[in-house]
């Protein structure tokens, strides 16, 4: 046999393998099914999901070329873009490149596009659209990139399909739709373009205004959390109106108070944060005692902070930076009080005020109620204050006679008892 002939099988027939031919892409023929289902339905909604779950249309299959979406393969090795069913149920029809308008084509009038802007009118879509994923959940990937792409284009929107869109939004996440993920809402709307425009803020205060219907603050918040953009509500702003002022005077204006005074809280917190950070540098690096003050001055002023809250504060910061034993009581009572004694005239220098010296024992009687570590040192630290003037003694008898804080109140009290008599027989004395 020679070396280039092939052994072959003998009586046996070779047959060629049939290649898999795929049948040619025609979305437009799927969007116009689609429609005509609508259609024949007069849009009744539940008849459609029904007709729509008897067809034999190719859902995992046909894609929506004006989104351009990543390619996705479903249940299959078809290469699939955004499903055209999420379109239409949009805006009612196909579409061309550039726009929301219908291309040729029939078109139904039954789209969340054109229908009236109140929740009435398109919440029987978000429920349409819920029915249509739990029969076929492999979509929910395709309605996440008609969201995306739509949030993404909201310039081609006219400022009622804006709200519309909004509102559509605010109801797929009060009505839980099926594992539609906040990302997918709220990042492409940190376009710069869109946010620079101004479409932004008022698609996401429409947004807001109607989730808050039917849900609470703390769920708005949990939701942002989720989404990512919690703490960058401000980034939803024209650069021009990117302020706390601005924020309040926005939300105010468009009735949600109760975001202002959220926005307000949180951002208190973070001055409160950044001003115990730069403060525990400087403390845990032995800063000079004025250095420290001037520091608690400026962000005072820059962040407007309450006294109250700054004496509790560098209450915190003073005792955060001790260095605990771990057993050894005396030696935890003796590092206490040399760190009271060294930062005593950042201490004095803020308690100026009765009322102030007062918030600094509760604030001394809670973190000693809650330490055990600490639980008998609290008559030695009030007596340290006392002799380092940062605690008069008025302040230390009002507290023993009329505090109101009630934790741990009966045993501080006892404890404190041998040094208030000898302040009343002082007084007496003199």
């Amino acid at each position: 046999m020679s070396s280039k002939e092939r052994p072959t099988l003998g009586g046996t027939r070779i047959k060629t393998r049939k290649r898999n031919i795929a049948a040619p892409l025609d979305p437009a023929a799927f969007s116009d099914a689609v429609v005509q289902i609508y259609l024949d339905n007069a849009g009744d909604l539940e008849l459609v999901a029904k007709d729509i779950e008897s067809s034999e249309l190719n859902f995992s299959r046909y894609g929506d070329t004006f989104f351009e979406a990543s390619i996705l393969y479903l249940f299959s090795s078809y290469a699939v873009s955004i499903c055209d069913e999420f379109l239409v149920v949009f805006t009612g029809g196909r579409t061309q490149p550039g726009t929301t308008k219908s291309d040729e084509g029939e078109r139904h009038s039954y789209s969340v596009i054109d229908c009236q802007a109140k929740r009435e009118a398109i919440l029987p879509s978000v429920v349409y659209i819920q029915k249509i994923l739990r029969r076929r959940p492999f979509l929910i990937k395709n309605l996440e990139n008609v969201m995306r792409r739509f949030l993404q284009s909201l310039e081609l929107f006219e400022e009622n399909e804006t709200k519309k869109l909004a509102i559509f939004t605010a109801l797929a996440f009060s009505q839980k739709l099926s594992g539609l993920p906040p990302e997918t809402v709220f990042q492409p709307l940190r376009k710069d373009n869109l946010v620079a425009k101004g479409l932004v803020l008022s698609f996401i205060t429409d947004f807001f205004k109607e989730y808050l219907v039917e849900n609470s603050l703390d769920d708005l918040i949990a939701l942002l959390k989720r989404g990512k953009v919690e703490d960058n509500l401000l980034d939803f702003f024209p650069s021009s109106k990117r302020s706390a002022e601005a924020f309040s005077e926005h939300f105010t204006k468009e009735g949600l108070l109760q975001l202002v005074q959220y926005n307000e809280k949180k951002m208190f917190e973070v001055k409160l944060t950044e001003m115990k950070s730069a403060l525990t540098t400087q403390i845990s690096e032995q800063a000079d005692v004025s250095e420290v003050i001037e520091t608690v001055r400026h962000h005072m002023k820059d962040a407007k902070l309450p006294d109250v809250d700054v004496v509790r504060l560098l209450w915190d910061v003073i005792m955060d930076a001790v260095q605990w034993s771990g057993k050894n009581q005396q030696q935890n009572a003796n590092s206490a009080l040399r760190q009271i004694k060294t930062w005593a005239k950042l201490l004095h220098t803020f308690c100026t005020s009765g009322k102030l010296e007062l918030e600094l024992m509760y604030k001394i009687q809670i973190q000693c109620y809650e330490d055990a570590k600490l639980m008998k040192l609290f008559p030695d630290i009030v007596r340290s204050l006392y002799e380092l003037d940062v605690l008069a003694e008025d302040t230390i008898l009002y507290w023993f006679r009329k505090g109101s804080n009630p934790k741990g109140r009966q045993t501080f009290v006892k404890s404190l008892e041998p040094f208030v008599k000898w302040l009343e027989e002082a007084e007496e004395e003199e």
